[in-house]
């Protein structure tokens, strides 16, 4: 026993250890409850119908015109409390997302939506990994398309196996 708990804390892994598994199997539920990846969102907007819900693009407006994802509503998280009712029907969740995986205003804009009684999902990754994966963007000048970054997201199958 001794020489797991000295294993343990020259680890920086298991330092502190792992959840047991029902408190993990709880909180990675949640996880999904409150975040939707990029892929999936581009999967749920590309198909036949009504994909269930909106994205809302939180950034500037210069950020906007850079490039956003098509069919996303604009509205930045400094308008939200003013704006949001007018743009977004209550009944349809919102998926917020922002520049990237380094920055929080789309978690911003995900609790102020949330505190005006939207039921709301962030996007992982953000603009940045829309692009990244390859999906097509609208920018002030139309639309553009990247070829996928190997490293982000699978180049020879539509599907991560993930």
């Amino acid at each position: 026993m001794t020489s797991q708990l000295t294993a343990s804390a020259a680890n920086p892994v298991l330092r502190v250890p792992p959840a047991a598994p029902a408190e993990a199997a709880a909180y990675f539920g949640a996880s999904l409850a409150f975040h939707a990846d990029v892929s999936d969102v581009a999967a749920a907007l590309a198909a036949d119908g009504d994909p269930g819900f909106v994205v809302l693009d939180s950034r500037s407006t210069a950020s906007w015109d850079q490039g956003h994802v098509p069919g996303a509503i604009h509205l930045p998280t400094a308008l939200i409390a003013e704006q949001a009712r007018d743009l977004l029907d209550p009944d349809v969740p919102v998926v917020t997302y922002c520049w990237g995986p380094g920055c929080n205003g789309a978690t911003r804009a995900a609790l102020a939506l949330a505190e005006l009684g939207y039921q709301v999902k962030e996007m992982l990754g953000g603009f940045e990994y829309w692009a990244r994966e390859g999906f097509e963007f609208e920018t002030w000048e139309g639309r553009e398309r990247r070829t996928a970054d190997a490293l982000t997201a699978p180049v020879d199958s539509d599907d991560c196996g993930c």
